[in-house]
């Protein structure tokens, strides 16, 4: 029986041991730590500027939050190409690298122009982090892991969100960005102690530094000789290892990136980036003194959400995880809207806890779904070749939209008032929640070159099954030579 016939191993022979594979994920996670560290820099750092006459006016204050956005805008096709050229691993290292010399020209900055520099090159490190990291992460795991370790991503995030938090209650925004540096450093160094991917090994035609990383990741009693052919296999049964652009016209291609795409838009318009850059004036605005605390507090609660997800990922899975959370961030939304409605006609007195519940639940869905999912499915369902281009547009439109939104969330105050913004949150959750239930294939259980087959319409599966169906095995003429007929574009 030919691979095509039996692409979904049932076999556990090649799973190894995961304490190796937790451990790789572990440092890997250094670079998406600095990354949340960077997203919560800015709520408490905001007021001490301002306080200090850095950033004057609520201008300087937007493109303060905005500029990181900015960056990784390019960041993020530039992580597609590096990833391709250099490596995943590398890319990883590069972007710690950016991340050291953003971060020591913010904690140094003597002016608005060295502050606004170091700002947009933690943002460029932060885009080249959203490619590198989940791709390493997805091509490294085991199908049975995939899921926890693709959600550990947006875990590590968090954790450098609730840092930036913490630390800045006691610091000031000069120490607070040596703090970024810091971890920035460790990052790299980890880096060390971890392989490559053995997919870019293979892609690259280094078959027996393949065998090494995956020795390296499953452990030393297991068959990675077999492992290595399935990888194989896999990349025959693709158009090879070139790509260019314009393959995108391509279903097998298109379609993926489709689903990656609205995805990442639906992420950034649930207003996620709003409510985290901004989080200490939320609270101040919703009545709470000490909204530094409050804001640690979230924090924490996204931590421990995120935790949750992390195991449920590969038990629930993928799409009914973000079915649930969209639905309950849309309500949400709702009601934070309401509070904010109430409290425009001064009648809010006695609906205050309406505020931190509204945003303790949303951000509990947001943690469980849309925060760790789509990162996730970006790195799923791209075929190896063009993972690095594809990876780099989505994440083009997901840092695009989060500058839109973090850029111009005080207009978007200013123009449907606190509760219209919020209301319109709300409704683009929705949209996101029937796309997800229209577009999106359940990836839980799958192998990475199961997705890819998925995709040709070579296999087809239903969302409530965890194993393939109705294989179509493989063509004398794709057996022969590797390459993709017209007729398996057809049935897409």
């Amino acid at each position: 029986m030919s691979s095509l016939e039996s692409p979904l191993r049932t076999s556990t022979k090649f799973q190894g041991s995961p304490s190796r594979l937790l451990l790789t994920a572990l440092c890997a996670s250094l670079g998406p730590l600095t990354f949340g560290f960077t997203i919560g820099y800015s709520s408490p750092a905001i007021p001490k500027l301002e306080k200090e006459k850095l950033l004057d006016g609520k201008s300087l204050t937007g493109w303060f939050g905005a500029l990181m956005t900015v960056g990784a805008i390019f960041g993020g096709p530039c992580g597609g190409n590096l990833i391709e050229k250099y490596g995943r691993k590398r890319t990883l290292a590069i972007a710690a690298s950016v991340f050291f010399v953003g971060w020591m020209m913010t904690g140094f900055a003597s002016g608005i122009k060295s502050l606004f520099i170091g700002r947009t090159l933690c943002g460029f490190a932060s885009g080249l982090i959203t490619v590198a990291a989940p791709v390493y992460l997805a091509e490294v795991s085991t199908k049975t892991l995939r899921g926890f370790l693709g959600a550990s991503m947006q875990l590590s995030i968090t954790v450098g969100i609730v840092a930036a938090y913490a630390l800045g209650m006691a610091c000031s925004w000069s120490m607070l960005a040596l703090f970024g540096a810091m971890s920035s450093v460790l990052a790299l160094l980890l880096l060390v102690c971890i392989p490559e991917t053995p997919r870019y090994l293979i892609l690259k035609n280094r078959r027996k530094d393949a065998l090494l990383a995956l020795a390296a990741l499953r452990g030393p009693h297991t068959d990675v000789e077999d492992e290595c052919r399935d990888i194989e296999e896999g990349f025959m049964q693709e158009s090879g290892s070139s790509f260019s652009y314009s393959e995108f016209r391509k279903p097998e291609l298109s379609r993926p990136l489709f689903i990656s795409v609205m995805i990442m838009f639906f992420q950034q318009f649930s207003g996620i980036n709003a409510v985290m850059f901004y989080t200490v004036s939320i609270f101040q605005s919703a009545g709470y003194k000490n909204s530094e605390l409050a804001t640690v507090v979230i924090g924490v609660v996204q931590v421990i959400a995120t935790l949750v997800a992390c195991f449920l990922m590969d038990k629930m899975g993928r799409k009914k995880l973000l079915i649930i959370a969209g639905s309950t961030m849309a309500l949400t939304c709702t009601t934070f809207g309401y509070y904010y409605y109430r409290m425009s006609s001064g009648t809010h007195a006695n609906i205050s806890w309406l505020a931190i519940t509204s945003l303790i639940i949303y951000i509990i869905g947001f943690s469980l779904g849309w925060g760790p999912i789509p990162m996730l499915v970006m790195s799923e369902i791209f075929p190896a070749p063009a993972r690095g281009a594809a990876s780099g547009i989505a994440t083009f439109t997901n840092w695009f939209c989060a500058f839109l939104i973090t850029k111009e969330f005080i207009a978007f105050q200013e123009l449907f008032g606190q509760a219209g913004t919020f209301w319109i949150f709300g409704v683009c959750c929705l949209f996101g929640v029937m796309f997800v239930s229209k577009y999106l294939p359940e990836t839980k259980g799958k192998s990475l070159e199961d997705i890819e087959l998925y995709f040709l319409g070579r296999i087809h599966w239903r969302d409530d099954k965890s194993q393939s169906e109705d294989k179509q095995p493989m063509t004398p003429k794709l057996q022969e030579s590797g390459s993709l007929t017209s007729n398996s574009e057809n049935n897409l």
